[in-house]
C-alpha cells in the first residue's frame, strides 16, 4: 500500500516600501498569493518550460483604494484568483529579473534566491527601486495632496515571465497610497517564502 506525503507547500510573501536615503518606512506588510497562477508558474519553472514561468517584473497601481470625500480610504480585496487577474489599475512597471536585457539597472532591480541549510524553507528576494526621474510625469514634490495621481501607487504585483504574452499575477497587495515624486527614491524589498507546512515561518 503506498502512502501519501501529506506535508504539502505554503506560499506567503511580504513587503516593504521604504526611502533608502532616509531609512523612513511607507509600508510594511504582508501580500496575497495568487496561488492557481503561482502552481503554473512553479510548474514552468521546475520543467524549465521555455514559456516562462519565472518572476520577470514588478507592476504598480493606483486603483487598490477609494478615498471619499471626508478622507476616509476603502481597501479592495486583492485579486488573488483567475488566472487573467492583474492590478485593479496598473500605472507604471518595473523589469526586475536580472538577467533580462530589458532590466537597465539589475544591480538595484533583481531578484534572487536565500536558503539557510537546514531550513524547510526557501525565501525568493525581489527588490526594485524607484529612482528620482522615474516614473517620466510625476509630480515634483511629495508635498503635494495628489491622492489621485497617476503613480500614488496604492497597489503592487509580482508577474511572471511569459514568452506568449500570457505572464501571470502571481501575487497582489493593497496598501495606503504611497506617492512617488522626483525630489524621493523609493525602494521595494518584496519577499516569497515557499516552505513546508511542517514547521511554519513567517516571512
Amino acid at each position: 500500500m503506498q502512502t501519501k506525503d501529506a506535508t504539502g507547500i505554503h506560499v506567503e510573501g511580504h513587503i516593504k516600501i521604504f526611502d533608502p536615503v532616509s531609512n523612513e518606512i511607507y509600508i510594511n506588510k504582508r501580500n496575497a498569493i495568487h496561488y492557481e497562477n503561482m502552481s503554473i508558474a512553479l510548474a514552468q519553472s521546475l520543467a524549465n518550460s521555455t514559456t516562462g514561468g519565472f518572476i520577470y517584473q514588478m507592476d504598480f497601481g493606483n486603483g487598490g483604494t477609494a478615498i471619499d470625500p471626508t478622507g476616509i480610504i476603502t481597501y479592495l480585496t486583492p485579486n488573488s484568483s483567475g488566472s487573467n487577474a492583474s492590478l485593479y489599475n496598473k500605472t507604471y512597471s518595473k523589469v526586475v529579473n536580472p538577467s533580462s536585457s530589458t532590466n537597465i539597472d539589475p544591480t538595484r532591480n533583481f531578484t534572487e534566491v536565500r536558503h539557510a541549510t537546514g531550513t524547510n524553507y526557501t525565501d525568493i528576494f525581489v527588490t526594485c527601486l524607484l529612482d528620482y526621474g522615474e516614473p517620466d510625469g510625476q509630480t515634483a514634490f511629495d508635498t503635494t495632496n495628489a491622492t489621485n495621481s497617476t503613480f500614488t501607487f496604492d497597489e503592487l504585483g509580482l508577474k511572471s515571465y511569459s514568452s506568449t504574452n500570457e505572464s501571470l499575477l502571481l501575487t497582489h497587495v493593497i496598501f495606503h497610497p504611497v506617492l512617488k515624486s522626483l525630489n524621493r527614491l523609493i525602494q521595494i524589498d518584496y519577499t516569497v517564502r515557499i516552505q513546508s507546512l511542517t514547521g511554519l515561518v513567517s516571512v
